[in-house]
């Protein structure tokens, strides 16, 4: 390990990948927190773990992650966090116990027309699917550069059954990357056998923000790492010479450039995939997003990566702002009426019945009915749901408009449509709910089209002090739009600048092992 005595730290964002680089340099790298300096834009921590609201206004929230077993870097980390409701259990264990809790075991992942429930057992492959789905697993990741799913799969691929419960689960469109495609296929074909009834997946007891975010900044802040709220980060300066080193941050507006020494260590958290996010209201849309410029978290990557090749290609996920959005909706209920309609209509107890896609809606409606409470401190005379949409831009089917023009109480109406609910309950669903949309520009910008070389390394050759970390930062194997993955970076930036012994653990592979392999082609000749 190298000498640091007096060295700083300075992280780009306060998003989980820096939160987790703040944490791994106390851990493993022996920093004292209060020579660790988060620099964050807005006034709240967090980045896209975001939750907010009251039960009066209607609660908020971009996204609800999901978890697994193979999880290593998140549970590594976690486990040395105590958890929000009790300190002598870690947050790791509490997702643990959670899961025993409350599994998933969904028996209504798809809901087709009129509401009728549709069988995903058989995934609805024909012999033609599964010969291309092989085929790009055989396939070489250098040999799909800058290729889209479409260019892998023929049309009627998505239509099935496999493709509507894949993509709404992980957020994939037929125009994304094949690389990121194939590395899903991988990283996840452990789960393939199980994959209707999602009882693999894990989730936190409450909100990611509740459960993640907020013990783990308690855990800094009580070794006095520095959070600095309010300061855009808007270039780097570099020395001159050979290899790459930061030497000053520069600040928006007020605040003074910060000077960087030789030994200081800066991790940027470059991009953003919930950059520009807007919010609606249960009477009215969102905003559309700006495309004037690029948002902050691209534009900084912009400034440093000019005349960088080894800093990535910024552009590559910030000029695609139609193949990157969705929209998500959060439903806060001061009536039990529709949690209740749908434990008869689903036969599992609320918290147990995991994603519902409605494959006839314009819009790829997804609605999800968490155990209760989402928020730590929400009301027990209150309830929470969440859902979204993959296809916007599309007019709806009872709100003959596209989504991302509705107001909350539109989308209500329409998810209430799809899922045939009796005039009566949906009366007392809609005068009872609260609904707030949010529109997200580059909420799947990871997954776009790529080529090697458009993410940068977390720790690009020849730098000294400079990582970058989070969705937009290369890891081999694993797969972005996960929390594993923005800990991964974190953890990888940490270990390389200052030469650990102690590196991530690897990815996991389950490919590897003949016993899922086998598992995974029988799953894909049900019947």
């Amino acid at each position: 390990m190298r000498s640091i005595p007096m060295a700083q730290a300075y992280l780009v964002g306060s998003g989980i990948a820096a939160l987790s680089a703040a944490a791994f340099l106390i851990r493993d790298g022996g920093y004292a927190g209060t020579d660790i300096h988060l620099f964050e834009e807005q006034e709240e921590v967090g980045g896209s773990l975001d939750a907010g609201g009251t039960p009066e206004a209607g609660y908020t929230m971009r996204g609800g992650r999901m978890f697994e077993a193979q999880f290593r870097c998140t549970y590594d980390l976690l486990s040395g966090i105590p958890s929000l409701d009790d300190p002598s259990v870690s947050v790791t264990q509490d997702v643990y116990d959670s899961h025993q809790e409350s599994p998933w075991d969904d028996a209504t992942r798809l809901v087709g027309a009129g509401g009728e429930i549709r069988d995903g057992h058989a995934m609805g492959f024909s012999e033609r699917h599964r010969l291309q789905l092989v085929a790009c697993l055989a396939t070489p990741e250098r040999m799909l550069d800058g290729k889209r799913i479409t260019d892998c799969f023929s049309e009627d691929f998505f239509t099935t059954d496999f493709w509507y419960m894949w993509c709404t689960t992980f957020a994939f469109e037929p125009w994304h990357s094949a690389i990121e495609f194939r590395r899903y296929l991988l990283r996840f074909v452990h789960l393939f056998s199980e994959f209707e009834t999602m009882s693999g997946i894990y989730r936190t007891r409450y909100n990611q923000y509740d459960s993640i975010v907020r013990p783990l900044t308690a855990w800094l802040l009580e070794r006095g790492v520095r959070i600095h709220t309010g300061h855009r980060v808007t270039d780097l300066s570099f020395r001159e010479g050979t290899g790459t080193s930061v030497e000053r941050i520069h600040f928006a507006g007020p605040h003074a450039d910060l000077p960087v020494a030789p030994d200081d260590l800066v991790f940027v958290t470059n991009g953003s995939m919930t950059a520009d996010s807007t919010l609606g209201s249960h009477t009215t849309a969102p905003e559309g997003p700006s495309t004037a410029r690029s948002p902050s978290s691209f534009l900084l990557w912009h400034r440093i990566a000019r005349g960088r090749e080894d800093f990535g290609r910024p552009e590559v996920f910030d000029r695609s702002v139609a193949d990157s959005t969705w929209e998500s909706f959060t439903v806060t209920a001061k009536d039990p009426a529709f949690l209740d309609w749908m434990e008869t209509f689903t036969g599992r107890a609320t918290g147990r019945g995991g994603l519902l896609t409605l494959t006839g809606s314009p819009w790829l409606l997804t609605v999800v009915v968490n155990r209760q409470p989402v928020y730590q401190q929400q009301p027990e005379d209150v309830s929470v749901w969440w859902g979204y949409g993959l296809l916007p831009d599309k007019p709806g089917t009872h709100v003959q408009k596209p989504m991302r023009e509705c107001s909350g109480e539109e989308i209500l109406q329409e998810v209430l449509h799809h899922l045939a609910v009796d005039a009566t309950t949906a009366e007392r669903v809609a005068e009872a709910s609260t609904v707030i949309p949010c529109l997200m520009p580059y909420i799947t910008s990871q997954f776009l089209v790529r080529s090697h070389g458009d993410r940068p390394q977390v720790v690009p050759k020849g730098s000294t002090n400079l990582a970058f970390i989070g969705q937009f930062a290369e890891v081999p194997d694993d797969v972005v739009f996960t929390v594993e993955y923005s800990v991964r970076t974190a953890w990888a930036a940490v270990a390389q600048l200052l030469g650990l012994d102690k590196q991530p653990p690897a990815v996991h592979k389950g490919h590897h092992d003949p016993h899922v392999l086998a598992q995974a082609l029988h799953t894909m000749h049900r019947k």
